[in-house]
């Protein structure tokens, strides 16, 4: 794809692929890091007076319910206050209602789109990336601009389907990205690796692909609970036992870059407390890592030069479970090394316990593991 500067783009009308797939709750939307993350670009189009028809997706819709709970109009009423420009908002996302909004757009106009998974409930038209909807959402522009950059692991018709008919460009924010997450592609050693979340299966190409760059590996989280397994008790935590083989050839390969915690924070029968892990029993559950794995974890993060993290190590959202997360992220900010924050639960709970001094924060979830695993973007392969 081209660079967004080399386009001309006066009174061109311009779709743009935003990533708007905010965290809401009642209509409510609850974190708005995402429209903020797309501004740049959707300000620089209205500056160059282009006539700009935003997309994006928000939640997954596969019922009618879903399509109540996941519109679009949350975002519309954000965006307006954010923006020094006339904002329309169409509820279709086909149709002649929308064509006709489009044809009245005016230079510097926006139009804010429905959400591009409402087309899902026809046969998962969006997700599977339906070349005639594709064709139909090209038809609608001169101009396609993917700035949707928690999107770009995936072949959709608003991002990959759209680039197959119109002259397209990536926008800053996916720039952005690719330049800062650059750096744990050929990491300042030490490079260390903090890996949470619930399942191992996730994430298995991304443990599998940084294990071969980085020096340690911290785990937490479920996926620390499938490793602890090979040979500890680990009563009635998460984990995911279809991936053990795997978990028991990276161990073997990697054993001493592989660091697991010694103790754990656990609930059995409502009561809370920490527990070394060769203590634990079958009917505990684990939740969190203990202080002593705080301790420990953190000499190795004093001592790096760069720092990633993705997941959390604990059940961040539960106040009981909260300390892991919470003490990790402040001392990787507070760190010299380039840290990193890898998108998906990693930023919601650094947004959520407000700290935010890192090199970069990305907004790409599942599309940073991507990025980082394979070094390319999904969404631009033929």
């Amino acid at each position: 794809m081209k660079n967004l500067l080399e386009l001309n783009l006066t009174d061109k009308k311009v779709i743009l692929r935003a990533d708007f797939n905010v965290t809401h709750k009642d209509g409510i939307i609850i974190n708005d890091e995402k429209i903020r993350a797309s501004l740049e670009t959707i300000n620089y189009l209205i500056n160059k007076n282009a006539k700009v028809i935003i997309m994006s997706h928000l939640g997954k819709v596969k019922t009618l319910e879903d399509k109540k709970n996941n519109t679009l109009k949350i975002v519309y009423d954000r965006l307006k206050e954010m923006l020094n420009a006339k904002v329309y908002f169409s509820k279709d996302t086909r149709g002649k209602d929308l064509e006709t909004i489009i044809d009245n757009l005016k230079c510097g106009e926006v139009l804010l789109m429905e959400n591009t998974r409402y087309e899902d409930l026809d046969g998962k038209k969006e997700s599977s990336c339906d070349l005639e909807l594709s064709k139909y959402w090209a038809s609608l522009g001169d101009i396609f601009v993917n700035d949707a950059f928690g999107t770009t692991h995936r072949k959709h018709a608003s991002n990959y389907g759209i680039s197959l008919y119109l002259e397209s460009a990536y926008g800053f924010l996916v720039e952005k990205e690719i330049k800062n997450l650059s750096i744990l592609l050929n990491p300042e050693k030490p490079f260390t690796v903090i890996m949470g979340g619930a399942k191992v299966d996730d994430k298995i190409s991304l443990i599998t692909s940084i294990l071969e760059r980085c020096d340690y590996l911290l785990l937490g989280g479920g996926i620390a609970n499938t490793f602890l397994s090979i040979n500890n008790e680990v009563g009635k935590s998460l984990i995911s036992k279809e991936t053990i083989d795997d978990v028991k050839v990276l161990l073997k390969k990697h054993g001493d870059k592989i660091i697991m915690p010694s103790d754990v924070v656990i609930e059995n029968n409502n009561e809370v407390s920490i527990k070394k892990i060769e203590d634990i029993n079958i009917e505990d559950t684990i939740y969190d890592i203990g202080e002593g794995t705080i301790k420990f974890y953190e000499d190795y993060l004093k001592n790096s030069k760069t720092i990633f993290i993705n997941g959390t190590v604990g059940l961040y959202e539960d106040k009981r479970f909260e300390k892991g997360t919470k003490d990790l992220l402040k001392i990787a900010s507070k760190s010299d090394a380039k840290t990193i924050i890898g998108g998906g639960d990693a930023l919601a709970s650094a947004h959520a316990f407000n700290i935010k001094d890192f090199y970069h924060m990305s907004t790409g979830g599942g599309a940073t593991l991507n990025y980082i695993a394979t070094q390319k973007l999904y969404c631009e392969e033929n």
